[in-house]
């Protein structure tokens, strides 16, 4: 028994793949001792699949419910078929080991037939196979049985397994019975209404996250996180931003997810002078700086015009990933700085970081906005084939405005003509506006067609092919796009705006509004510079 006992211990603490639980498998063989105390090392073998901790099994083991990749399914299925009468915990085992591996069908499945062979599930079981359920396609059917059946046992009074119930719920998009799970709950803990405010921010009811967040007794960094991603994700900006000054007063300790929500919406906002106040919270408290909060970062300076910082930033990261090197070229494509893109760019390739479709359209846009029209010409061409990645209409549409900004037309219409799919109001639009420049109203006349036909509603095409009637002396074609437009129901054209920071405030114009305090002065100023234009000799 003394043996047996080391073996156990060794698996426990020493045992990390699946070739040294193997190992130690065959050593029970060999020894003798696994015909001693067979339930007992089985027991143990299967066990040591429920770690999730990727030192122990999961670097080193394949995951999923087909394939080539489900040795480890197999090897701990046949496991506990050799266990006899299987005990709740080894059902408890096997079901989690499982819905780590990615593979719920067969989870739930053993959870049937641990019903079927009458073994009790305790409070483990519960909250493994509705992890379980939770990764399914179409699984709230199932999540309803299982709720029915926790409630026959009795665990309704079990918060963990009321707290993964609800998850599993939302997790199926089935809020209303989450809802009816948490406020039917006997406890709540900071874990129940994190559940409730993750299902409300996902589904996209803001306004009752928020209500249900200043309800909660007590927060933790998740809640935070959860609440203030959800509203920087909704555009709420100024109250993610507003959260997160009251998340400083709490001195709660957060975590990154936190920070890069209240760096997002800083920069959406244009907020420079807040979001340096979170850059220098975040070196003041050595907070590391990995990806996910460098990427924020770069995004922020790089919206705020510090595109110089944002490139500092960038170098400070130890490990850079494609969102993070994405960042930095879209960034860089913002400033219009083309031959900085590309050499970042070749960077990215001799590290050995796969492109992504966003990486092809930062490169595309940055090449457009700094007229390197071969250069562009080239990387679009080589996606597919150099850089595996697959065109979409995005990539299409970014061509159609390049090629139509350089007065390359004809070739334009070619590319739509030779497209996969059918274009889209982008792929048409950059078409009309190069159009527009160059003043090709045949063509312009086609891309306005397709424009209206996959977006009836937008107004803009309606003004473009207008002025370009006006430019030809076309009368009579202005009165009819007019009329056309006027008859159509539901047009619109969104009204340009621009935010710019001065002393700390923030001043918002909107195309065509006369709301800020100082309009008069603005278009006085203006004005005098449009004069003063044409008297420079």
């Amino acid at each position: 028994m003394q043996t047996s006992s080391h073996l156990i211990t060794t698996l426990r603490k020493t045992c990390k793949s699946i070739t040294q639980i193997q190992q130690l498998h065959a050593q029970t063989l060999t020894r003798g001792l696994f015909s001693l105390h067979p339930t007992l090392l089985l027991t143990q073998i299967l066990h040591s699949f429920t770690f999730p901790n990727p030192q122990a099994t999961t670097a080193t083991i394949p995951s999923g419910d087909g394939g080539g990749d489900d040795c480890i399914i197999v090897y701990t299925a046949k496991i506990f078929s050799l266990i006899p009468d299987p005990s709740s915990f080894n059902y408890n085992s096997i079901i989690r080991a499982h819905t780590l591996r990615r593979s719920p069908r067969t989870a739930v499945i053993f959870f049937s037939r641990m019903r079927r062979e009458s073994v009790s599930p305790d409070s483990h079981t519960f909250p493994f196979v509705l992890k379980a359920c939770g990764l399914l396609q179409n699984s709230i059917s199932i999540a309803k049985s299982l709720h029915s059946v926790l409630l026959k046992f009795g665990f309704s009074v079990d918060i963990f397994v009321c707290n993964t119930l609800a998850c599993t719920y939302c997790r199926g998009g089935e809020f209303d019975g989450a809802l009816k799970v948490f406020e039917g709950s006997f406890f709540r803990d900071v874990v129940s209404y994190n559940v409730m405010i993750d299902g409300l921010v996902k589904a996209g009811e803001i306004d009752r996250a928020l209500k249900m967040f200043d309800e909660m007794p007590q927060r933790d960094a998740v809640s935070w996180g959860t609440i203030l991603a959800g509203c920087a994700k909704s555009n709420r900006c100024i109250e993610a931003v507003e959260l997160f000054d009251r998340m400083l007063d709490s001195r709660v300790v957060f975590d990154n997810v936190a920070l890069v929500s209240a760096l997002s919406a800083c920069a959406q906002l244009g907020e420079l002078a807040k979001g340096k106040k979170i850059h220098d919270h975040i070196k003041r408290n050595e907070t590391k700086l990995d990806s996910y909060l460098g990427t924020a970062l770069v995004d922020l300076y790089s919206k705020c015009g510090c595109i110089e910082i944002a490139k500092d930033v960038f170098q400070s990261c130890p490990k850079k990933n494609v969102s993070l090197w994405n960042a930095m070229l879209v960034g860089l494509a913002m400033h219009g700085d083309g031959i900085s893109l590309l050499q970042y760019f070749s960077r990215m390739v001799e590290n050995c970081v796969e492109s992504d479709g966003v990486t092809i359209l930062g490169v595309l846009v940055g090449c457009s906005h700094s007229g390197l029209i071969n250069e562009a010409k080239k990387i679009f061409s080589e996606m597919e084939s150099v850089y595996k990645v697959q065109r979409e209409l995005k990539h299409y549409g970014c061509m159609a405005d390049l090629l139509g900004r350089a007065g390359l037309i004809n070739e334009a219409m070619d590319m739509i003509k030779d497209m996969p799919m059918g274009g889209d109001v982008f792929v048409w639009g950059g078409l009309l506006g190069g159009c527009k420049i160059h003043g090709n109203l045949e063509i312009a006349e086609v891309a306005a067609k397709h424009v209206m036909e996959v977006k009836p509603e937008d107004g803009g095409v309606y003004s473009v092919l207008a002025h370009m009637y006006a430019n030809s002396n076309r009368w009579e074609d202005l009165v009819k796009v007019r009329r056309l437009r006027d008859c159509r129901w539901g047009i619109k054209k969104s009204a340009g705006v621009s935010l710019i920071e001065l002393g700390g405030v923030t001043h918002e114009f909107v195309s065509g509004d006369c709301l800020h305090d100082c309009t008069f002065e603005i278009y006085s100023v203006l004005n005098g510079l449009e004069l003063n234009q044409y008297e420079v000799p």
